[in-house]
């Protein structure tokens, strides 16, 4: 007897068809008509939940930048301080962001649809992003390895780092110059993160 297949969800065909589209093609040229014949489903099964590309490719966004975080956290059982692995969680997850390919994808051809995020209000991605680290810096500052502070305010702070880091980093480096490289940067956004969190 054959075990059984986990059965993707139709939000995840769905997703898995925007992102595919948009790799293809960028964000502007995608259409709800080319995801729905990717995702085999109608364009009524889209309009019921998603009233346009750009609702999707924000839940798209949400999916994707989440999993690459999620990607970069230690195990559950490291027996590390929490300080030091929430230092080399951030700097990991920063990397993973801006290596993914619809990432790069969306800051090379649309650059415009990451904006509001920056400029303007939070996402989802974002709010689930600092609950997750109001809980760890939490449990850092009951281990000691974290300094004193409100969680909530440290989060945002370490967020707002990180995201420049993320969005802005290629604007600083230069490959050709070791100094300027980027594993130098991240060297530098270790310090940066250790030196914040040091108790």
């Amino acid at each position: 007897m054959k075990p059984k297949r986990h059965k993707p969800s139709v939000d995840d065909a769905v997703l898995d068809a925007v992102r595919d589209c948009v790799l293809a093609v960028g964000v502007r040229r995608t259409t709800l008509t080319d995801v729905a014949r990717r995702a085999g489903v109608s364009r009524m099964t889209l309009y019921r939940r998603w009233p346009d590309v750009r609702a999707l490719v924000g839940d798209l966004m949400t999916r994707e930048w989440l999993a690459a975080a999620r990607g970069a956290l230690p195990a559950a059982d490291d027996p590390r301080p929490v300080r030091e692995q929430l230092v080399e969680g951030l700097t990991d997850g920063a990397r993973a962001l801006r290596g993914h390919p619809l990432f790069r994808k969306i800051v090379d051809v649309d650059p415009e649809l990451l904006l509001p995020y920056v400029l303007d209000r939070r996402g989802a991605s974002q709010d689930a992003l600092l609950e997750q680290l109001e809980v760890t810096l939490r449990a850092g500052h009951a281990d000691g390895s974290v300094r004193a502070g409100d969680a909530v305010r440290q989060a945002r702070v370490l967020l707002l780092v990180v995201q420049s880091f993320t969005l802005s980093l290629r604007t600083m480096t230069d490959e050709a110059d070791p100094r300027l490289a980027t594993a130098a940067f991240e060297d530098e956004l270790r310090h940066i993160l250790e030196r914040t969190l040091l108790p």
